[in-house]
């Protein structure tokens, strides 16, 4: 009768197997319109941007490698090469990507049976005492026997999982896994974008120096005249301190430029893992050009963006933990099996007569927690409901980001063909001011204002052209590096 029992007691197992505590996953919805408010917009202006469909599903694609190389800019491609190699934070999230897998690995070995062995030796003495003697009565001492004692065995147990839990803790590992790797494109993704940016800035920078540079020497012929016109007695001293203080001026917003341009370089050698003092980069003054925006720019490219799948992995693993939370409403049954040899002798071990075994199932079911399990259920269902809000929120974020430089792109483009042409206002009016000057027909002050006017005007052209690149940079960031939809 042993032996039916056990095989009733094991289908019972394996049929009680088959139910499950999880509940079905389903992707968090949100109300997401058709079309980017922005998009509607400039469509009707401009024809860049037209409505498409945005949501989450569907499947995540990867990120294009090298997208930056639409810049077309070696130097740019070098400096991305070795941020990906030298980058520590690329290090840190593929070391948690690694911790992730292992967790996996580790939560699935929970599905099989557990294997061990062991095996003990010992020699041991016993108390020894007194004892009377029936036939002379008297007490003699006995000293205690000394014994050997050997065992080899072999020990098996399983906890089999009837409602769930073990898989359940398997798909939570396993979504955050996922999560994890999602991450670690993510923080690529945005080191990418934060490489190309501060090389954009740092570009500025230089430019900004050559601009200033070259004001100087202008200024430095400017102030010479004056004084010259000065000892002529057709100036006067006051013209020759505002030129100098111009001059001055000018020098000192030199030196706050290039203490920017060395930031920049700090910045740069810190994203691609390098200690500055390691790390210098040769002046150019050159920006490259932004690629140009397609015509159509499908708003479903949000669908790849590796924060976006990442959030949605983690309410998959929240979702998961509340059938293993739930699990433990449920009694454990647990198959054990032992089976050795044990003797005092080592020689006759391995031999029938010393074989012992052991097998038989063990039921747990805790019957009074003080509410402990109910805690652990409503802390899963909340968590749920926290990661299904923060993915909500990521999705909104992100259309927000690309409306927002939906915006910005448009507008500097229009603003810098506007600031051009007042670049070239100022400088013909800079000319015509010193050729008045120099016939005497107006004051320094004149010539000094015109000179302000270009140099702002200058400098402004190199910002709105370092801010255009920043726009469509975070624009192709927000887009998962690439406009291309498929």
């Amino acid at each position: 009768m042993t032996r039916p029992f056990a095989w009733s007691l094991l289908s019972a197992a394996l049929l009680l197997a088959a139910c499950s505590t999880q509940e079905p996953y389903q992707r968090p919805s949100l109300d997401v319109p058709d079309q980017f408010k922005e998009a509607a917009r400039l469509s009707a202006e401009s024809g860049l941007w037209q409505p498409a469909r945005t949501g989450a599903e569907g499947a995540v694609t990867a990120v294009p490698k090298h997208w930056w190389t639409l810049y077309g800019d070696a130097t740019l491609n070098q400096l991305q090469d070795d941020a990906q190699a030298g980058s520590q934070t690329l290090a840190q999230a593929a070391a948690r990507v690694r911790s992730a897998k292992a967790s996996v690995a580790s939560s699935r070995s929970s599905l099989f049976p557990t294997l061990g062995t062991s095996g003990s030796g010992t020699r041991s003495k016993s108390a020894g005492g007194n004892y009377t003697d029936s036939t002379t009565g008297e007490t003699v001492a006995r000293s205690g026997t000394i014994a050997n004692s050997y065992s080899l065995g072999l020990n098996a147990s399983w906890e089999l999982d009837l409602w769930g839990r073990v898989a359940g803790q398997v798909s939570a590992s396993e979504a955050s896994a996922q999560a994890s790797e999602y991450d670690l494109a993510a923080a690529r993704l945005s080191l990418e974008a934060s490489v190309a940016q501060t090389y954009f800035s740092l570009r500025a920078a230089e430019a900004s120096q050559r601009l200033l540079r070259q004001t100087l020497e202008a200024y430095e012929q400017s102030w010479q005249l004056t004084k010259n016109r000065y000892q002529s007695g057709v100036a006067s001293s006051a013209d020759v301190a505002q030129a100098e203080s111009q001059y001055k001026s000018t020098e000192a917003q030199l030196i706050e430029s290039e203490s920017t341009r060395a930031q920049y370089e700090h910045a740069l050698a810190a994203l691609l893992g390098k200690a500055p003092a390691n790390f210098s980069l040769p002046e150019t003054a050159e920006l490259p050009a932004p690629p140009a925006v397609p015509s159509v720019l499908a708003s479903q490219l949000l669908e790849r963006r590796p924060d976006i799948a990442a959030a949605e992995r983690s309410v998959a693993a929240a979702n998961a933990q509340i059938g293993v939370a739930r699990a433990a409403y449920f009694p454990s049954l647990t198959l054990s099996a032992s089976t050795g040899y044990r003797a005092s002798e080592l020689s006759n071990l391995l031999s029938a007569p010393n074989l012992f075994w052991s097998l038989g199932p063990a039921l747990a079911l805790s019957l009074f927690d003080g509410g402990a399990r109910s805690a652990a259920v409503e802390s899963a269902r909340a968590q749920l409901d926290l990661t299904s809000a923060t993915y909500r929120q990521t999705v909104i974020t992100a259309l927000q980001e690309v409306e927002d430089n939906l915006v910005v792109a448009d507008a500097l483009a229009r603003e810098l063909t506007v600031q051009a042409e007042a670049a070239a206002a100022a400088r013909k009016s800079l000319t015509v001011a010193n050729n008045q000057y120099k016939a005497g027909i107006v004051a320094y002050l004149n010539v000094l204002s015109a000179q302000t006017t270009v140099l702002s005007a200058e400098r402004s052209l190199i910002d709105l052209r370092n801010r255009r690149l920043v726009a469509v940079n975070t624009l192709l960031k927000n887009v998962a590096g690439s406009w291309d939809a498929r």
